[in-house]
């Protein structure tokens, strides 16, 4: 018999089909990043009673309570007579320990002695903002210190604003150096925007699982008291609180208009301001600032903070003649301060009074708020811009008004 041929890779009729190195793969990439950062943390340490603890001896200290900075725990030494025997008691020490186990501690530190005159002028030594030659501070063990045993002369220290009421104060910082390695992602899952204001919105829309009833000038709307209550203390204390309404199926909701309460159960809902335009059907710049100023008084009516401070931003921004005299006195009822600046430098304007007193809402702000009228006088006086005109526009105004009107004359 005849020895056979063994062909590896390859038939017997043809070469090996080996692959080429133009027809290779290229080599995957990857990369890493290490990530150095510190983690920061402070105490405040106040020392009281600092005479009583001169005499204390030479390397013994008063400690602050323990502080956890990084995962570890710290804590600051201060040495009335000083903790070195070759000074003599001449100066103070300060200094930061590690208070917990570890080892090989990396850390920026700051020791401060606060100023207490009220001139910031604080003594500070500090690692933080400036470049270290050697790089952080390593701690070894428990008990590892940092500081200066010649922080400050005690003599002057007790001249010193730094010492008030026999008590000083010291603010410590620790920067705890941290490191770790950033590879690259194995996944992508995209993760989608919160969503939980669409589902509560949606939540008003429909009418199952509503609890509560309200009817407002003969239009009724349904609600959850649950919601409402979350959101509102107001209406926590109307459903959950002594005087509950639990059992009411329908409140009455007095003094305020049905697009105004159908827009505050919208905010409620959905935390954010509606469409006012789609709501009331009017697209009139004036229309949506009469919204706003009504949503202001019902958001202070149901303690909805961030609901009166949206109002007060829309309102600032919509200054204008025929509506800044209602705006004014809204400010002043409910103590939206910088609204009422806005509102009074603006009105304040010669070119802008006169016709501002010739609205309806002047009248009302004349006979409602009176005395916001001496703070216009006032807010002019300390401005100076055209003090006598306003003065005169506004006594005008006030020689027909009322007798509160007349007093504020009088003040004037």
């Amino acid at each position: 018999m005849g020895a056979g041929r063994v062909y590896r890779g390859g038939s017997a009729d043809g070469p090996s089909s080996s692959i080429s190195p133009s027809s290779a793969q290229p080599p995957s990439e990857t990369a890493s990043t290490s990530v150095t950062q510190t983690v920061n943390g402070s105490h405040d340490f106040k020392i009281t009673g600092y005479s009583l603890s001169k005499g204390l001896g030479i390397g013994r200290y008063i400690a602050s309570d323990v502080f956890m900075v990084g995962g570890y725990t710290w804590a600051i030494y201060f040495y009335p007579d000083g903790k070195s025997p070759e000074d003599g008691a001449s100066y103070v020490s300060l200094f930061i320990a590690l208070a917990s186990e570890g080892t090989d501690v990396r850390a920026l530190f700051e020791l401060a002695l606060l100023d207490q005159s009220g001139k910031e002028q604080h003594k500070v030594h500090s690692h933080f903002g400036r470049n270290l030659e050697a790089g952080p501070y390593t701690l070894k063990y428990r008990g590892s210190m940092w500081g200066y045993k010649r922080f400050f002369k005690r003599t002057a220290l007790e001249e010193s604003d730094y010492l008030k009421d026999d008590c000083l104060s010291v603010r410590c910082s620790v920067g705890v150096v941290k490191s770790h390695t950033e590879g690259p992602k194995v996944y992508d899952i995209p993760v989608p925007p919160s969503n939980i204001n669409e589902h509560f919105g949606q939540l008003l829309e429909r009418v199952e699982g509503t609890d509560v009833r309200f009817d407002v000038n003969g239009e009724v709307f349904n609600a959850h008291k649950l919601v409402l209550a979350a959101r509102s203390p107001v209406f926590m204390a109307q459903f959950y609180g002594p005087m509950k309404d639990r059992d009411k199926e329908c409140i009455k909701v007095d003094e305020m208009e049905a697009p105004v309460f159908k827009a505050l159960l919208h905010f409620i809902y959905w935390d954010a301001l509606p469409d006012i335009e789609e709501l009331t059907g009017l697209s009139a710049k004036c229309a949506s600032t009469l919204m706003a100023q009504h949503l202001l008084a019902a958001a202070d009516r149901y303690a909805l903070e961030r609901l009166r401070l949206l109002c007060e931003v829309k309102l600032c921004e919509d200054v204008a003649i025929n509506t800044v005299a209602t705006t004014l006195a809204l400010a002043e009822q409910h103590h939206c301060q910088q609204l009422k600046s806005v509102c009074l430098k603006f009105v304040a304007l010669p070119e802008n009074l006169r016709a501002v007193m010739q609205t309806e809402g002047f009248e009302y702000l004349k006979t409602s708020c009176p005395s916001v009228l001496t703070q216009l006088l006032e807010y002019v006086a300390r401005t100076g811009e055209h003090c006598a005109v306003t003065h005169d526009y506004i006594s005008q105004a006030l020689d027909g008004g009322d007798a509160n009107g007349r007093r504020v004359k009088q003040r004037v």
